[in-house]
C-alpha cells in the first residue's frame, strides 16, 4: 500500500512519469490533448487549493511584513530578470514573432504553481503566497514598458489586463477562499475535519495530473512548429541555469533566511506562461501561432527544470545552514 510519506519521498519519479505520459497523450492522440486544454485551469485550481489548505494562515501576517523579502523579490523579478533576458536574446537572436513570445513569458513572474514548487523545494511557500498580489500588480504595470523598451511601441499595445485578472481570481483567490473556509469549518470537527486530512494526500497526485494535462494539451503546438522554435530552447535553458545563482546572490545581499532565499530562487526562475498564453493568442494571426508555440515551449522546458530544482535548490544551491 502506498503511503503519503512514500508518495512525497518519491514525488520526483511521479512527476517524470507524468511528463512522459502527457507527451505521449498529446502526440499519440492530438484530439485528447486538445480537449485537455480546458482542464488545465481547473486542475491547477484544485492543486493550489490542496496546497493552500495545508498552510497555517495565521502565520501569513509575518510574511506580509517581511519587507526584506518583498524588496529582494521585486529586484530579482523586475530588474535582474530583464537584465539577464535581454543579452540572452542578443546571443541567440530570434525573429520578431518568436521574440515577442520569449519576452512575454520570461518577463512575467509566475503567480500560481510557483507556490507549489517552492513548497516542494523546501522554500517558504507562505512568503510566496503573500507576495502573489504584489507580483500580479507590478507585472501588469511593467510589462508594457518592457515590451516598448525591447521591441518598440507596437509590441507594447498588446498588453491586456484581462488574462492576468482572470488567472489571479481563478487560480489564487477562489482556491484561497475555499481553503480558508475548510480550515474554519474543520475547527468544528466532523466531515470538514476528515476533508482536511484527506486534502493532505492531494498535492503530489494533483501536481502529477497538472503536468499531464499541461504537457498533453500543449506539446502538439511545439511539435507542429518545431523547426521554427528550436532555437529558443538555449535561451530558456540558460535562463534556468543563470537565475538561481543571481537569486542566491540577491538573497545573501538582503540577508534572507534559507526558506526565503529558496522562495526567491523559485520565483525568479518560474515564469507566468499559462497566463500570458492568451496574450500571445490575441496577436495578429501571422504572429499568434508561433508566439504561442514559443510560450508553450518555455512551459515544457520549465517543468523539466522545476523537477531538477526541487532537488538541486535545497540540496546544492542553498543548503540548510
Amino acid at each position: 500500500m502506498i503511503t503519503r510519506e512514500t508518495m512525497e519521498r518519491q514525488q520526483t519519479w511521479f512527476y517524470v512519469m507524468a511528463l512522459f505520459a502527457g507527451a505521449w497523450i498529446g502526440l499519440a492522440a492530438p484530439a485528447w490533448g486538445n480537449a485537455l486544454h480546458y482542464a488545465v485551469s481547473p486542475v491547477l485550481a484544485v492543486l493550489l487549493y490542496s496546497m493552500f489548505v495545508q498552510i497555517p494562515f495565521t502565520e501569513l501576517r509575518a510574511s506580509w511584513s517581511n519587507l526584506h523579502f518583498m524588496a529582494a523579490l521585486l529586484i530579482a523579478n523586475f530588474i535582474a530578470v530583464p537584465i539577464v533576458v535581454w543579452p540572452l536574446t542578443l546571443v541567440f537572436p530570434q525573429s520578431p514573432d518568436v521574440l515577442i513570445g520569449v519576452y512575454l513569458v520570461l518577463l512575467t513572474p509566475c503567480i500560481d504553481y510557483v507556490i507549489v514548487f517552492t513548497q516542494l523545494g523546501k522554500g517558504n511557500e507562505k512568503l510566496m503566497l503573500a507576495a502573489t498580489p504584489l507580483l500580479f500588480v507590478v507585472q501588469m504595470i511593467l510589462l508594457p514598458g518592457y515590451l516598448w523598451l525591447f521591441m518598440g511601441s507596437d509590441a507594447a499595445t498588446i498588453m491586456k489586463a484581462g488574462p492576468f485578472v482572470e488567472a489571479f481570481m481563478l487560480l489564487i483567490v477562489v482556491p484561497l477562499l475555499l481553503a480558508l473556509m475548510t480550515q474554519v469549518l474543520c475547527k468544528k470537527g466532523g466531515s470538514a475535519q476528515r476533508l482536511l486530512h484527506a486534502t493532505a494526500w492531494l498535492p503530489v497526485p494533483m501536481m502529477a495530473l497538472a503536468l499531464v494535462v499541461v504537457v498533453a494539451s500543449q506539446i502538439g503546438k511545439v511539435y507542429n512548429d518545431l523547426n521554427s522554435i528550436v532555437n529558443v530552447i538555449p535561451i530558456y535553458a540558460a535562463f534556468l541555469i543563470i537565475m538561481p545563482f543571481i537569486s542566491r546572490f540577491i538573497a545573501k545581499l538582503f540577508r534572507l533566511d534559507t526558506g526565503a532565499g529558496r522562495a526567491l530562487i523559485f520565483s525568479a526562475a518560474t515564469r507566468n506562461s499559462l497566463v500570458v498564453l492568451p496574450l500571445a493568442l490575441s496577436l495578429s494571426p501571422e504572429w499568434a501561432t508561433i508566439a504561442a508555440a514559443v510560450i508553450v515551449t518555455q512551459t515544457i522546458v520549465e517543468l523539466a527544470g522545476e523537477l531538477i530544482y526541487i532537488r538541486l535548490v535545497p540540496g546544492v544551491i542553498l543548503k540548510d545552514r
